[in-house]
């Protein structure tokens, strides 16, 4: 077999890919950690009759808006976090535990 060794410059390249890959992770789940938690408070609320209380009638969707985009955000975060890392492991060469 002949492999064809690859130049400094598509090595550096190939690691900004990867650690782009990760940053890009990292910001998809930061923004979805706010997606899923944030709460519409814009909503009209009803008072109960009899205890005077606030009592929400909201769905859990009218309550969170965003968790369906928010679980979009993670899905593609996990795939990015994914590809970098069978790109590393590609990279690397695997470690025999019979070859010291």
């Amino acid at each position: 077999m002949h492999y064809q060794q690859k130049t400094n410059g598509e090595k550096n390249l190939k690691f900004k890919a990867e650690v782009t890959l990760l940053v890009v992770a990292i910001a998809l789940f930061a923004l979805s950690m706010f997606c899923y938690s944030y709460t519409d408070t814009t909503q009209p609320t009803s008072t109960s009759a009899g205890a005077g209380a606030e009592v929400k009638s909201f769905t859990t969707g009218q309550l969170y808006p965003f968790r369906s985009i928010a679980i979009v955000f993670v899905g593609i975060a996990s795939l990015s976090m994914v590809t970098a890392s069978i790109s590393y492991s590609k990279k690397t060469k695997p470690l025999s535990p019979l070859n010291p």
